[in-house]
């Protein structure tokens, strides 16, 4: 797999990311700068990173990047906390809500969803709305107490203890909602029929558990079951361990299952394709340079048989990734709604000893060339079904068409076995 690849990650909306340390000392002058503060070099060193790493230059020029930067520098910036604000609305115009500054908090927050199996919170996964600058969304966590809530994706959030999500901002609203077990955040929602609610949610640990796996019986066939719910580092391996143990029961058909799977590590994205694909393209970035660079599966696949993967409007990101190089490849058809549309890969920068920052550094097409950043991916068979309360369940309807799908294509694959059969025994 392309090496070089593997320092791009995806930005799980804001759960899901990685650390790549990264230091420059190639900075950029117009006006003479004497010594600067521990401060103002934290924001001239964020300026230089998204100044040589941004995926769309051209912006720079829109905007005045330069300009920004030598505005930016004459403002008050004494304390840290003034140096992450000043980096927040040097990024502003760039209108790009992936592109952002970690306080030490939320770095820490994230690269422990990334390497750890828990996190405390409420289990939200959060986009902006292109149409209302609210914050919404993407997906809910399996057991967390968003889930138990009915929140659920698309919902918007209003407000948090009081402060709307206009005023707070994507990484702001997060960081709220995030905090220690046991205690209580105040969140007000609505949904796209105008409903509006509150509701009180305790923030407790949350068990990530991103790789889930059982057998499931379809009359005489045997139908494996496979949910992703995010792509952290550990995914790739407890995936092949996942197929081995499904292939050991003698499963016919496997079921996917990346419904409010948001996203994460894009390698790790790529290495679970690489699983289920034999030297077929996964992906194909595109550079802040307009250079593509195309990515091939690697190795033998784990899984051969058919398949059937869901998705729906909180399918995200590297998510998307994996789906679309299972249909374009002709792998496997999706099954569900129309997913997210977040085709813009980040990199996570160490800023300073503390914080972080993420910036996005290239985009991305399906193997057919498919861009869907803002669009999304549509699936080969519409469902219109409600979400069920526990996926895979026998109450599942999302599954049980998978299975029943999986079902005739097997059924059809039996009888063209005996008939081929009978062909021999006649001559």
């Amino acid at each position: 797999m392309n090496s070089s690849f593997n320092k791009l990650l995806t930005f799980k909306i804001l759960i899901i990311a990685s650390m790549i340390c990264v230091f420059s000392a190639n900075f950029l002058f117009i006006e003479k700068v004497d010594a600067l503060s521990d401060s103002r070099q934290l924001v001239l060193d964020a300026w230089t990173l998204v100044n040589e790493g941004f995926y769309d230059p051209e912006k720079f020029d829109e905007i005045q990047w330069k300009r920004i930067r030598q505005k930016t520098l004459q403002k008050q910036i004494e304390t840290t906390e003034e140096a992450y604000s000043a980096i927040e609305d040097m990024l502003r115009p760039l209108e790009d809500p992936y592109t952002r500054i970690l306080r030490p908090k939320d770095y820490e927050l994230l690269k422990a969803s990334n390497f750890g199996s828990e996190i405390n919170g409420v289990g939200l996964q959060l986009g902006e709305d292109d149409n209302s600058n609210k914050v919404k969304v993407v997906s809910t966590l399996g057991g967390s107490p968003a889930e138990e809530a009915g929140i659920v994706s698309g919902d918007l959030i209003e407000k948090v203890d009081g402060i709307s999500s206009e005023e707070l901002g994507l990484a702001n609203t997060a960081s709220k909602l995030r905090g220690e077990s046991g205690t209580k955040v105040l969140v007000e929602l609505s949904k796209q029929s105008g409903e509006h609610r509150e509701v009180d949610l305790e923030r407790r640990s949350v068990d990530l558990r991103p790789v889930r796996t059982k057998r499931l019986r379809e009359d005489s066939h045997t139908i494996g079951y496979l949910r992703i719910t995010q792509f952290s580092e550990s995914v790739p391996k407890k995936v092949d361990e996942a197929l081995q143990e499904l292939k050991e029961k003698e499963v016919e058909g496997l079921i996917l299952d990346l419904r409010n799977n948001s996203g994460g590590l894009v390698s790790s994205g790529i290495a679970v394709a690489d699983s289920l694909l034999s030297e077929r393209p996964v992906v194909e970035t595109k550079n802040r340079n307009g250079i593509k660079d195309a990515i091939i599966s690697q190795k033998e696949t784990s899984y051969d048989g058919p398949m059937v993967t869901l998705v729906n409007k909180g399918t995200a990101s590297a998510s998307e990734i994996l789906a679309g190089s299972l249909q374009d490849n002709g792998r496997s058809i999706l099954m569900g709604e129309q997913t997210y549309g977040k085709g813009l890969i980040q990199s996570l920068k160490s800023l300073g000893e503390e914080s972080g920052l993420a910036i996005t550094v290239a985009s991305y097409l399906t193997p057919k060339g498919n861009n869907i950043q803002g669009q999304g991916m549509t699936p080969d068979k519409l469902l219109d079904f409600s979400d069920a309360s526990d996926y895979g369940s026998a109450d599942d309807k999302w599954v049980r068409n998978a299975e029943l799908y999986l079902d005739s294509i097997l059924e059809k694959k039996e009888v063209a076995i005996q008939s081929s059969d009978l062909n021999n025994e006649e001559k």
